[in-house]
């Protein structure tokens, strides 16, 4: 195995930079996955950074690479491009260049891991390396976890759901179960030694434990799904099944003293006891499914059985596949009860947001009550007022303060096709459909490759890829870093092991001296600009979070580091914004009126700036102008108690206190958290 794979290294050494990218992701994956712009921002200058080490050292031949990888990437660019152009005309532009931002990294990533060709074993090596170290990720969690008492472990489980280490139950479940798939799949390959085909099996039952100790609907839905996908589109049916059987027979054993940490609180809170019962239970069930599945590995790596004995086998094991999917289907009915009723009631639920949701029982079976019904709804309407290149990239919240019907002020529309769809309109869904439909064909051709491991590697990576879109289609998982990086990458993979070209002959001649340092100069332009998009805002975001440590004890400081950091991220409010709010907290309000001024300068449509500076009107008596601010205030935001209430104040002909407005505004923060 060891010759095996420094040969692959040597033939792609490609391999080593995507190693490097991979330790990124796992890096991301111990802390909110990515999703703070401080952690992702300098990852994408460092993916660039081996972008450019790949491109320099190993050359990149866009002729040897297949066709589909080459639509792919171009789609893909454009796309990028898209997104930056969106700037201009969104009303948010500092949120567009971070939404930008983002795409470029995924862009990045995807160019990483597909633009050199893959042998299986190195393709092997980067997707176990990842599905390993994310299985040890989660078992160290899970001790934390276990470890943890009093309100540690409240914070860590609030309301009975996991949302360590990424801060959002659901992102949790999705970072886990995307390194499931992977892991089962990959897990069913011959070609694997059987030990680590063993590990990948337990790690599979671990993963799937901790994902359900975060209680997420979506997975839970998701998770069918993707059942369908495997078996329908995938090949060797037979042997995902018999691996997916000790695999479904370990979650089950555990499911449910996990899930009964999260049906069995006390005042809200969870019992360490049913922890430590979950944490013993997980262990136990992954051990066992571990030591079965190494040791038939081991028994079908030294079998001698006769052609005629295994297709004997396969037959079995197909007539129980059938035989269980009878079983499943008959008990999914009579449990459903008649269909029809059962979607009624689910659209109905869905529609009705968060006072369908069941007070009692399980959260995963509590129904489909959210707020996504509205966030769709105005999600499509904006589409629709704006159909050909949409509203600007992560432009989202600003209508649906307008828009919305609910108290939540979502950021993101909850879904990776109404995002694409919203924000960049039909020629972005265009492109995006494009570049996804050439990476598919391409990842087919790798399924049905000359290779037989890559094959199964491909299979595998296209289902962590899948976990990703079908579990990101009814949340905002492109948003997290730590999650759409890895996902991207594992599509690459899937391209990188497509049959391509043959090297052609190089002829001596080569290009014109003079077209190969135009052609160089444009690479060095366009890396620097890209470096460049992504360090301003990051350096500005490190003075912001710096500024809001010290302004209690060094305001005139904090100032100084704002305005730098204004400087450093010229489309972004938010230096402004805290600037004002630190200026109202020692009463300069002359000063923090200038600086919302300048907020509002940036992003005219901000409800907060808008609110102050009308709140800092009233407290000088301009009459007016408060009346005039706080009414825009309104119509931004028509839901704000406060503002509302602001209005109501001046047009009695009282004043407002700045100090009182903002303690309500904390106060209001703190419920909402």
């Amino acid at each position: 195995m060891t010759a095996k794979l420094t040969g692959s290294l040597r033939e792609a050494p490609a391999t080593v930079p995507a190693l490097a990218a991979v330790a990124l992701f796992v890096l991301w994956a111990t802390d909110q996955a990515g999703y703070p712009v401080t952690h992702w921002a300098p990852g994408g200058l460092i993916v660039l950074i081996l972008l450019g080490m790949g491109i320099g050292l190993i050359r990149l031949r866009p002729a040897e690479m297949p066709t589909p990888v080459r639509v792919a990437l171009g789609a893909m660019i454009a796309y990028t491009a898209l997104s930056f152009m969106s700037i201009l005309w969104a009303a948010v532009p500092g949120d567009a260049w971070e939404g930008a931002n983002r795409t470029l990294l995924y862009l990045l990533v995807f160019a990483l891991f597909a633009c050199w060709r893959q042998r299986g074993v190195g393709a092997a090596l980067l997707l176990v390396i990842w599905t390993l170290a994310l299985i040890v990720l989660a078992a160290v969690d899970l001790l934390h976890v276990n470890g943890a008492s009093g309100s540690h472990l409240q914070e860590m489980i609030p309301g009975g759901r996991l949302d360590y280490p990424t801060g959002y139950p659901n992102a949790n479940a999705a970072q886990w179960l995307m390194a499931f798939w992977p892991a089962v799949l990959l897990a069913r390959s011959e070609r694997l030694p059987w030990g680590i085909r063993g590990l990948l099996a337990g790690g599979a039952v671990l993963l799937a434990e901790v994902a359900l100790l975060s209680q997420s609907r979506g997975s839970l839905y998701a998770t069918p799904v993707m059942l369908v996908l495997v078996f329908a589109l995938l090949p060797r049916r037979i042997r995902t099944f018999a691996l997916l059987v000790p695999v479904a027979g370990g979650v089950a054993a555990a499911a449910p003293s996990v899930l009964k940490v999260g049906d069995h609180l006390t005042k809200g809170a969870v019992r360490a006891s049913s922890v430590h019962g979950a944490v013993t239970s997980t262990f136990v069930a992954a051990i066992a499914v571990g030591l079965v599945v190494a040791l038939a590995a081991a028994i079908e790596s030294r079998s001698i059985a006769s052609t005629a004995t295994r297709g004997r086998l396969r037959t079995g094991i197909g007539a129980l596949a059938v035989a269980a999917l009878i079983a499943v289907l008959a008990v999914g009915l009579l449990a459903a009860g008649n269909p029809v009723t059962r979607i009624e009631h689910g659209w109905d639920s869905f529609k009705g947001g968060y006072g369908e949701t069941a007070s009692t029982g399980s959260h995963l079976v509590s129904g489909l009550g959210s707020n996504r019904y509205d966030f769709y709804r105005v999600a499509l309407d904006e589409f629709v007022a704006h159909p050909v290149v949409g509203i600007g990239a992560d432009n989202f919240q600003q209508q649906y303060l307008a828009r919305g019907r609910s108290d939540e002020t979502p950021h993101y529309p909850h879904s990776v096709e109404l995002r694409t769809l919203t924000q960049t309109g039909l020629v972005g869904a265009l492109l995006a459909l494009v570049g996804l439909a050439a990476a598919l064909l391409a990842a087919a051709r790798a399924l049905r490759g000359p290779d037989p491991l890559g094959g199964a590697v491909a299979a595998a990576a296209l289902a962590g890829f899948g976990y990703w879109v079908v579990h990101g289609s009814f949340d905002w998982f492109w948003e997290f870093a730590g999650l759409g990086a890895p996902a991207f990458a594992m599509l690459g993979i899937a391209c990188a092991l497509a049959p391509g070209r043959e090297p052609a002959a190089r002829s001596t001649a080569g290009r014109p001296a003079l077209l190969r340092r135009a052609l160089l100069a444009a690479g060095l332009l366009v890396a620097l600009a890209a470096a460049a998009s992504l360090a301003a805002p990051w350096l500005s975001q490190l003075q912001v979070e710096s500024a809001a440590r010290i302004w209690t004890k060094a305001p005139q400081a904090a100032y100084a580091r704002l305005r730098q950091a204004a400087k450093l991220n010229p489309l972004s409010d938010e230096a402004y914004l805290v600037a004002g709010s630190i200026a109202l907290r020692y009463g300069e309000t002359a000063y923090a009126d200038r600086e919302f001024a300048r907020a509002l300068s940036r992003a005219p449509g901000d409800a907060y700036a808008t609110l102050e500076r009308g709140a800092i009107a009233s407290a000088r008596g301009e009459r007016s102008a408060a009346l005039r601010l706080l009414g825009h205030a309104v119509a931004l935001d028509p839901r704000d108690g406060l503002a509302r209430e602001a209005l109501a104040v001046v047009r009695a002909g009282h004043r407002i206190n700045p100090d009182e407005l903002n303690r309500s505004i904390l106060l209001k923060a703190r419920q909402l958290a």
